[in-house]
């Protein structure tokens, strides 16, 4: 897989104001992070999403899906 040089890529998942998991999944296939996180999911009800799902259909990079108050150093 070719790597274009970007090595993080926060993408949100929870549709409706923003992209759904499938979008996103397009989006990490065009630009090819070497991580993706995904984030704006919810936090209410119109933007329910599953990042483990996200993580299952990520096939193109690494996924980290953050519990509350988890850090991680890059």
């Amino acid at each position: 897989m070719f790597h274009n040089g970007i090595d993080i890529a926060i993408l949100p998942i929870g549709g409706n104001y923003t992209m759904d998991i499938d979008d996103a999944i397009k989006a990490v296939k065009l630009i090819e992070p070497k991580l993706a996180i995904p984030m704006h999911y919810n936090t209410f009800p119109l933007i329910k999403a599953d990042p483990l799902e996200f993580k299952k259909k990520n096939i193109y990079s690494e996924t980290k899906v953050f519990d509350i108050g988890e850090s991680y150093s890059f």
